[in-house]
């Protein structure tokens, strides 16, 4: 038996140009331009995605209307929707079982929101002006829609923003798509 192994691992060896086949790594094509937008960095107004709900508590005035907190099976954590309508918030709040403290798993904000990206960009300004903040971190998947959607990352994680007139109309950050 013992001698079978060798003559495998031996052939295993040779196939792979002298590396044991678990040693060896795939290396993949570059990064992509979308790939390099990193979300865990990216800020709208001081709400980032990870922060702690008693740490939302402190920046978003009023209580929020919530949702039935449940199972995600794509992401294995207990999740919830906490709205904010008055000021135009929607906060995807996650923990990793039911009842725990929660963090912001995605950020939504819409027509009365004030909040700022971390590039300056917020409800009302133009498509001009996301493509200049944002322009390099463009998706490749082809979720980006002249006139009516821009995503930076990609939809799995990235920073999306919804156009009509030109303007943009809500801003999404997080995994949009699982």
């Amino acid at each position: 038996m013992l001698k079978c192994i060798l003559v495998f691992m031996m052939f295993v060896s040779t196939a792979f140009g002298g590396l044991p086949a678990w040693s060896a790594t795939i290396q993949g094509p570059p990064d992509a331009q979308g790939s390099q937008f990193n979300t865990r960095e990216e800020r709208i107004g001081g709400l980032r995605l990870g922060l702690a709900e008693k740490d939302v508590n402190k920046i978003i005035p009023g209580r929020p209307k919530k949702g039935k907190e449940v199972f995600e099976a794509a992401t294995g954590e207990y999740v919830q929707t906490w709205k904010y309508a008055e000021c135009g918030i929607v906060l995807k709040m996650s923990s990793d079982h039911r009842g725990g403290a929660k963090e912001i798993a995605s950020i939504l904000i819409t027509s009365r929101c004030k909040l700022v990206t971390g590039k300056g960009i917020h409800i009302g300004s133009t498509e001009k002006e996301v493509i200049r903040a944002y322009g390099r971190y463009g998706d490749q998947d082809g979720n980006t829609v002249k006139g009516q959607r821009f995503v930076a990352g990609s939809i799995y994680d990235g920073l999306v923003f919804d156009f009509k007139g030109g303007r943009v109309i809500s801003i999404f950050l997080g995994a949009g798509a699982e």
